[in-house]
């Protein structure tokens, strides 16, 4: 009897024990943490959209010298590679059978002004007499028609001067226009005439020069309407700065002449002309730059990293924390990618939090921990760690 008591109270013992040990493992487990999230506050601030495109510049004015008369080159006057300015001489053509042209005609100009006063003094006196019936009228009406031809002759004689004068001139080729004159294309002793097909040499203005820049026609709205909303441009064309191959800019000013908009038929491009100030003669005619176009200006323009937007089905998604730091996700219209951020069209406004890191671990309405970022430029370099 005492050994089956003994049993029983061996039995109750562990059954007690058991049901404290079930007791102690059906205590509740303490919560899992909130997500840790990084985000920023949305701020209104200014962006330009600019576009790099290839360019080639062009001279603003070209001249090619040419010799208005025949004859041989007897001397270059200017200093190749050089500026010149307009009315410089250039070369000088042997004057010599010009000047004797020109002693010819002004001589027939004396003989034939001799002529004139000798017929005007006879016709004169040929009037008193043809009063008295001294003399026929026929025969003073041929006196007044020898007069009348001789002033014909002096004119004409001084015509003839005239032009012998002007090609002694042109002996003298001068600049048409200032600019910086390439080598000379003829030497001392070449035969030059008027009817040559090649210049002598050729002057380029390149106190200011063209850049001429291609891009598709498409994009011509969208230039017109940055000119619309430019506070700068004021009318003159949109500012453009030109680039080095570095990307390095240089320090000259630009402006697009949508007066020289051209579509290329073959293409379908736009030729683009920008005018480009260029007093230290920095860009020369040929060389290949960039040119920065302005594509659009706004001034309260809202944007998000790119590692912000998240995908669902294809379409753009931001996470967004609300006062109760409860996560929220929102459909937005994205814009144009400037330097890894987001332009925002619609979905968001000033003032909201964006998610920049940590969206991975959320839920619509969790709430989470947040950890704030002082910008969007700072949350940029937080999720690009």
């Amino acid at each position: 009897m005492k050994n089956k008591r003994r049993c029983r109270f061996s039995g109750a013992y562990a059954l007690v024990v058991a049901i404290l040990a079930g007791c102690g493992q059906a205590e509740p487990q303490s919560a899992p943490p909130a997500p840790q999230v990084s985000a920023a506050t949305l701020a209104p601030t200014h962006l330009k959209l600019t576009e790099d495109l290839p360019g080639r510049v062009v001279a603003v004015r070209i001249a090619e010298i040419r010799p208005q008369v025949s004859g041989i080159v007897l001397r270059r006057q200017f200093e190749q590679g050089t500026e010149v300015r307009a009315g410089q001489p250039l070369f000088q053509i042997n004057p010599a059978p010009f000047k004797a042209d020109v002693d010819t005609a002004a001589a027939a100009l004396q003989r034939a002004e001799a002529a004139l006063a000798r017929a005007q003094v006879q016709t004169a006196r040929f009037e008193s007499l043809v009063e008295s019936d001294a003399i026929s009228r026929q025969v003073y009406d041929d006196a007044v028609s020898q007069r009348d031809q001789a002033a014909a002759d002096v004119a004409q004689a001084r015509a003839t001067l005239a032009r012998r004068q002007l090609d002694l001139k042109f002996a003298t080729v001068e600049a048409p226009i200032t600019g910086r004159i390439d080598q000379a294309l003829v030497t001392e002793g070449a035969l030059v005439g008027s009817g040559d097909s090649n210049p002598m040499a050729r002057i380029q203005q390149i106190d200011q020069v063209y850049v001429d820049v291609r891009q598709p026609a498409a994009s011509l709205e969208s230039l017109r309407e940055a000119l619309a909303t430019q506070p700068s441009a004021s009318g003159n064309g949109l500012p453009v700065a030109i680039l080095r191959d570095n990307g390095e800019p240089y320090n000259v000013t630009g402006r697009i002449l949508f007066s020289g908009v051209n579509v290329d038929a073959g293409t379908g491009d736009v030729l683009l002309r920008v005018v480009v100030d260029n007093p230290k003669r920095q860009l020369l005619p040929g060389m290949f730059v960039r040119a920065r176009i302005p594509r659009a200006n706004y001034a309260d323009a809202l944007t998000v990293p790119q590692q912000a937007v998240v995908r669902i089905e294809g379409k753009p998604r931001i996470w967004t924390v609300d006062a109760k730091n409860q996560a929220h996700l929102a459909a937005v219209e994205l814009g144009e990618l400037v330097e890894g951020r987001y332009r925002i069209r619609a979905g968001l406004h000033a003032g909201q939090k964006v998610v920049v890191e940590g969206m991975e671990r959320l839920s619509d309405g969790a709430v989470v921990a947040v950890h704030d970022v002082k910008s969007l430029e700072s949350a940029a370099a937080v999720s690009a760690r």
